[in-house]
């Protein structure tokens, strides 16, 4: 198999959605599982599996731009409103 790149780590990561980031983040393991623990395309995998554990407890990833307000007519309906830089507690 071809060495992974960066570039196939972002293929994979770039248009996650919550409900898939697990899938996904089980990808990005098994693609730099035979990476040496020192080899960067390793380290930025794990900083993208990150990401898709934080994602998988969020609603959205929201990289840019401010949470709606609490008091926005019909918040109390929206199931889950945590971005990805700040997700809900995960259940342990």
């Amino acid at each position: 198999m071809v060495e992974p790149t960066r570039d196939d780590i972002d293929a994979l990561v770039g248009s996650a959605t919550p409900h898939f980031a697990p899938q996904l983040r089980a990808r990005v393991r098994k693609l730099i599982a035979d990476l040496p623990l020192d080899h960067p395309v390793r380290r930025y995998g794990e900083e993208q599996m990150e990401l898709l554990q934080r994602l998988g407890l969020a609603s959205s990833r929201a990289e840019d731009g401010g949470l709606e307000p609490r008091s926005r007519i019909g918040w109390d309906t929206v199931p889950s409103s945590a971005p990805a830089s700040d997700p809900l507690p995960g259940r342990e």
